[in-house]
């Protein structure tokens, strides 16, 4: 005999349509949940919430440039995760810069990376995360966004993306990453720590 589950209220979140292991595609569709193309926007997903960890950080520092950067690259990663949550057959009916990454949005980063690179001192040896509470979550987004751009590599390697910027926005937006937690340090007055030991 199968058990009832009580009736309970209706949710706003909960549609129940993923209990069997499938998730929906954006303009149809539905697959499976540990597909490499869920993984690839999922780990995006989680990029964007450690990216929310250290834009809070910074607004709560007073480092409004820096939290406005994040914002701007949070909004970004969600036509990524839009893009990679689309069938490549659909993707004509995605828009640019808005559901679909586009060369502009790659151009987009290069530029910011290109200014922050030369408002700060650049370390010239591996860094060991920790300085301030806002750099190392951005080091922990940095790390979310490579694992993203695996997944990403490994869903294009299963079943085409339909994308040529998709891995090469990801992979520069690490990079970008990597040197806005440099700004947050030094604009927090605390040099970073080297991996080698003195």
């Amino acid at each position: 005999m199968v058990a009832r589950r009580p009736a309970i209220a209706k949710s706003a979140v909960a549609t129940g349509k993923g209990d069997d292991g499938t998730t929906g595609l954006l303009y149809g569709g539905r697959i499976a949940k540990d597909d490499p193309r869920t993984e690839a926007y999922g780990t995006v997903d989680e990029a964007v919430a450690a990216l929310g960890l250290a834009r809070a950080e910074l607004n709560e520092s007073g480092l409004d440039e820096l939290a406005e950067s994040v914002l701007r690259w949070q909004r970004e990663l969600f036509v990524v995760g839009a893009d990679l949550a689309t069938a490549p057959e659909k993707r004509e009916r995605l828009e640019d810069g808005v559901t679909r990454v586009s060369e502009t949005m790659l151009d987009g980063v290069e530029v910011e990376l290109a200014l922050w690179e030369s408002a700060i001192e650049m370390p010239r040896e591996f860094i060991v995360p920790g300085e301030t509470v806002a750099s190392a979550a951005l080091e922990m987004a940095r790390v979310i966004l490579r694992r993203a751009e695996r997944r990403a590599i490994a869903a294009d390697h299963a079943s085409s993306l339909g994308s040529a910027w998709i891995v090469p926005y990801l992979n520069r937006l690490a990079d970008l990453l990597w040197v806005l937690a440099r700004a947050a340090e030094q604009a927090a007055g605390a040099p970073a720590t080297t991996a080698r030991v003195r």
